[in-house]
């Protein structure tokens, strides 16, 4: 080989393309470049040992030729009939939960399968969020009202009035950055606290329970939920195949899909729906005694939802909705508010509950435990810049402080790892604390030194604990004043041992799916049966529709017979079997708190958004009224006319319409009132707009206030003042009574109307 590699070299002597690399001639007619042919393959190999093959290696590279261009053939991948592995082959005894020490034990960080699955799931956007990404933000604060030092040595709860400053991000999971904003969906609710002893994050959702038990299913739900990877259809929307094949082999999923199908699916804003930790955790006092806690924000707005054609209609038209209405309520001082409720119990109390409180899948109805309501959270600043501050803050589940600690729910135990992680990939490195809006208001001293995008300066040379060349310093706090973990973690019923496995009660899947639908009303047990139905429909295989609705069958025959009848079943297929033969009986079968009409907040119309139609020839005077009596009230109300600007009223008052009937349609507002004026009335008649801002505020059930001249605007749009029934319906006001017109859009909707289908 030494004697060809040397005969090759001596073919090329000098370069003699040296030449052509000067003047212009040369620099338009490059000549090609000098070659000599080996007298083998011998001396342009890598190794003298490529003829040795193995399955890894192959064989020796083919003749001038690159196969990674070559066609995609060469990295295909069809997994049909093969077990599943990890990335280093490894065959997967078991997919379904984490390695823990005794089934209810904290989950193990030997587990590599879980590090693996979830490091990846992780790492697989850069820089937008795999979940979460569309979301909006705002500053606040959060007020204690009742001190918890009985309970708990956590600094925002120790003494009455004390306030601790709170940066909170609302989000939805499925979508996209650009996606809009009123998909049905479940919504991220993240509050950032500043305390003066670290940050902690408290992340949750809008809804208290999850899809999934464990967090070694995270990656596979999301995965299924996302668009579908071989077309990328449908954005933030689940009304798939991939989805619908996941959830209804997980039936521990249909309590879950209860609240994504119910109107909270689809919250008329961020600031009327609530919130929740979802996970058990604890809270431990100074002594270390531990109790278990649950999370519960609730909006002093009252918790309301859309209606499903409302928010399609309002994707299209404005699909930042969401977003808008947080900035202009913060604008406008109308500050979002919410009440944060705790549920306490014991460990004793945890063990005799029907359920198990560390399953994710479950709550913890009010009914055994009320809620203790411990503080109040405004939002009452915007970011300066939406990018420096709501894209850049990063939350993570694994941030705590003294006075707080986990519970050994095994999908908790993975998004501590997780969470961690991806902010790490997300924000460009272990730094990302150091982001101005992630960066705590207490000191910050640790060894931690170096690495992407580091802003502290550190004196001295010391980094490492223990030391003396820098005093001992920064020294670990002792007990009395810092993070400890509860040592006496949740106990395991049976002996311990590394076990992937769930305990019993986690196998109960259907129980509080029924608690749910049972406890909702007609109107929204209706709503769910819809959603289902719109969801379903879009599944294009016919066996997963009918197992979804095997699997409803053991939550609701009702709901399971309405789906199917919407789906065009015959009849319908036998009930899926369960998973536990003998559950425990439920201490509670109906809970009025999990119905949103039981959740009205302060009654008040702050912040609810009027149309007040105006034209040319209206009574100026009569809509000047209602404008300011309305805005008296904190509402916002908007002359929208035919086009913006001027109006010329009967009475010479003078209007300015500061929106049109074209570019903010009727499904945008909360309520509407019909101007008087005969003059005015015919010329919004004579404006196809008006009909359809008049019917679309009827068919979504709100108030709508009709003064004498406008019965004609009613009696155009084929809109009746009454009920189906025949009955007067309390959500059209009639003349110029604005106590009745304030006390209707109190309610928010009038749900006496609805029908479904709509009636022409």
């Amino acid at each position: 080989m030494a004697l060809q590699t040397d005969h090759l070299a001596e073919g090329m002597p000098f370069n003699p393309n040296k030449r052509g690399e000067h003047g212009f001639d040369n620099g338009v007619q490059p000549q090609p470049g000098a070659t000599v042919e080996p007298q083998s393959r011998l001396p342009t190999a890598s190794t003298l040992s490529e003829e040795n093959q193995t399955e890894k290696t192959g064989g020796v590279a083919a003749d001038g030729v690159n196969w990674t261009i070559e066609s995609l053939d060469r990295v295909r991948v069809d997994s049909a009939g093969q077990v599943l592995t990890t990335n280093q082959g490894v065959p997967i005894a078991e997919n379904q939960n984490s390695l823990k020490y005794g089934l209810r034990g904290p989950a193990l960080l030997e587990d590599f399968i879980l590090r693996e699955k979830i490091t990846h799931f992780d790492h697989e956007r850069i820089p937008e969020r795999i979940v979460h990404a569309r979301g909006s933000g705002a500053h606040g604060y959060f007020e204690c009202t009742e001190a918890l030092t009985d309970i708990t040595r956590a600094a925002p709860f120790q003494k009455v009035g004390k306030v601790t400053p709170v940066f909170v991000r609302f989000s939805t999971v499925q979508g996209e950055r650009g996606s809009k904003d009123t998909a049905r969906d479940v919504r991220g609710f993240a509050v950032k606290f500043y305390t003066d002893e670290g940050n902690w994050d408290l992340v949750g959702n809008n809804m208290p329970v999850f899809f999934i038990q464990d967090a070694m299913k995270f990656p596979d739900l999301v995965h299924a939920v996302k668009p579908e990877p071989h077309h990328g259809m449908p954005q933030a929307a689940s009304a798939h195949d991939t989805f619908w094949d996941f959830v209804s082999l997980m039936p521990e999923s249909t309590h879950m899909l209860m609240w994504a199908m119910s109107d909270r699916g689809i919250p008329r804003s961020y600031a009327t729906m609530q919130g929740f930790g979802v996970h058990t955790f604890r809270m431990v006092n100074v002594e270390g005694d531990a109790v278990f806690v649950k999370f519960h924000w609730n909006p002093v707005y009252g918790t309301h939802s859309l209606v499903w054609d409302e928010a399609v209609k309002i994707s299209g038209a404005d699909p930042d909705y969401h977003r808008r209405d947080l900035w202009e309520r913060i604008e406008s001082g109308a500050f979002p508010e919410w009440e944060l409720g705790i549920q306490v119990f014991t460990e004793e109390q945890a063990e005799a509950f029907s359920f198990d409180v560390l399953d994710p899948t479950k709550i913890v109805p009010e009914e055994l435990v009320p809620l203790r309501t411990v503080g109040r959270l405004v939002l009452s600043r915007n970011p300066d810049n939406f990018f420096a501050e709501t894209e850049q803050v990063a939350f993570c589940a694994a941030h705590i402080v003294p006075g707080l600690d986990f519970s050994n729910d095994p999908l908790l135990a993975g998004r501590i790892h997780s969470y961690v992680d991806t902010q790490i990939s997300r924000l460009g490195g272990p730094n990302f604390h150091e982001i101005p809006i992630n960066s705590p208001v207490a000191p910050v001293h640790n060894n931690q030194r170096d690495g992407m995008h580091r802003q502290a300066i550190h004196r001295g040379r010391v980094s490492y604990e223990p030391n003396s060349l820098g005093g001992g310093c920064p020294f670990q706090a002792g007990a009395m004043h810092g993070f400890m973990s509860v040592p006496a973690r949740i106990q395991a019923k049976e002996e311990q041992g590394k076990v992937r496995a769930k305990p019993e009660k986690f196998a109960d899947h259907y129980a509080q799916a029924t608690l749910f639908y049972e406890s909702q009303t007609p109107v929204e047990q209706a709503h769910i049966a819809a959603a289902f139905r719109f969801e379903l429909s879009k599944v294009t295989v016919p066996a997963i529709r009918e197992r979804m609705v095997s699997s409803l069958r053991n939550a609701s025959e009702a709901l399971a017979a309405q789906v199917a009848a919407g789906l065009g079943m015959q009849e319908l297929p036998p009930p899926m079997p369960r998973a536990l033969d003998n559950p425990a009986p439920p201490e509670v079968t109906h809970s009025v708190a999990l119905s949103l009409r039981a959740r009205p907040g302060d009654r008040s119309i702050k912040a609810r958004k009027v149309a007040i139609l105006v034209a040319d020839g209206i009574v100026g005077q009569a809509a000047k009224d209602v404008h300011a009596a309305l805005f008296s009230q904190g509402a916002v109300p908007r002359f929208v006319g035919p086009h913006i600007g001027s109006v010329k009223t009967s009475d010479g008052v003078a209007i300015d319409a500061d929106a049109s009937l074209e570019n903010e349609p009727g499904f945008l507002f909360d309520a509407l009132v019909l101007p008087d004026g005969d003059a005015g009335v015919q010329a919004l008649s004579r404006d196809g707009h008006t009909m359809e801002f008049i019917r679309d505020q009827h068919r979504h059930c709100k108030p709508i206030l009709v003064m004498p001249a406008s019965q004609a605007l009613m009696e155009a749009a084929h809109v009746p003042l009454t009920l189906p029934s025949g009955e007067v319906d309390p959500g059209i006001v009639q003349g110029h009574d604005l106590k009745a017109f304030v006390v209707a859009m109190a309610r928010h909707r009038h749900h006496e109307r609805e029908t479904d289908p709509p009636l022409p």
